[in-house]
């Protein structure tokens, strides 16, 4: 028995005592790790000194969270296409079943970028995008709302968005648009509030044929004229233009007191030179007045 309790006092015991003390040195003297979605960061500057003991923990943190390598992405991945030959729109945006947002992109995007094939969303706000062109929605059957709101726009090719089908929502307000271009004929809501528009770049009949209208915005522009009306709307704003003038058949049909108007029920000409009171019977067949302060 004193020869057991004599080894394991003089061996066993400081073997222990040294083990024990050398793990708590090593773990004293780890590096301070953390990991994140981006990849890890170190919490004190020991990266040399720890780094062979390390090593292979790094190594196998970074490979495991590092960024995706763009390019096998875009040599693989036929849903994310190049933007203007740098990032794929995917990388650049966000992409998410079907809806693609490109808001205040950086940097800065002034077109109109690839897009997925099986794009329905669009959202392309707040960017420097100047000019839409016929290829730019090429091919999209898919897409059914587009808002490019808070550009730089003064020029759309005029088979831009006529070859859309299905497109039902287009935004275009807070551009520089002098003019209109043919617009798809499923168009349920359209707004292209604060641009430049004028009278004699807008076609006489650029909504009268779209029959499935509901909303139009055309405030804050240099509109001189009520442009033609389908039938289907439900909301016409015209304010801030410079509208001098309405006749009887501009909302209604001056050569018959029998006709109702029953869908239009919210208009808007306030900010104009018109004098409604001049006009009393330009409204005779809507259910509601124009609303807004009027002089």
């Amino acid at each position: 028995m004193q020869l057991r309790t004599l080894i394991f006092t003089s061996v066993v015991l400081p073997w222990i005592l040294s083990s024990a003390a050398k793990d708590e040195y090593v773990e004293a003297r780890k590096p301070k790790v953390k990991i994140s979605s981006g990849g890890y960061t170190l919490c004190d500057n020991s990266l040399e000194e720890n780094y062979s003991y390390y090593e292979d923990f790094f190594f196998l943190q970074r490979d495991i969270v590092n960024l995706p390598d763009y390019g096998f992405l875009q040599d693989t991945d036929p849903a994310v296409p190049k933007a203007d030959g740098k990032l794929p729109t995917c990388l650049l945006c966000v992409c998410l079943s079907g809806s693609v947002y490109c808001e205040e992109v950086n940097p800065e995007m002034s077109a109109v970028p690839a897009l997925p094939k099986e794009t329905a969303y669009l959202y392309a706000r707040f960017n420097k995008i100047t000019k839409i062109r016929n290829q730019d929605f090429a091919d999209m059957a898919t897409l059914r709302r587009i808002d490019l709101s808070g550009n730089l726009i003064s020029e759309i090719e005029d088979g831009a968005f006529s070859k859309l089908p299905n497109l039902e929502e287009l935004t275009l307000a807070e551009n520089k648009l002098t003019k209109l271009p043919t617009l798809p004929t499923k168009l349920v809501s359209f707004n292209a509030n604060f641009n430049k528009l004028k009278t004699q770049g807008v076609k006489a009949t650029a909504f009268k044929k779209l029959t499935r209208l509901v909303y139009l915005y055309l405030g804050n522009n240099e509109l001189t004229a009520v442009p033609q009306l389908p039938e289907s709307l439900h909301v016409v704003h015209l304010q801030n233009n410079k509208i001098s003038a309405i006749t009887d058949e501009t909302f209604c049909k001056g050569n018959t007191s029998h006709y109702i108007r029953a869908n239009l029920d919210q208009v808007r000409l306030d900010g104009n030179p018109v004098k409604l009171s001049m006009h009393p019977n330009s409204f005779i067949c809507l259910q509601t007045l124009p609303v807004g302060w009027y002089n």
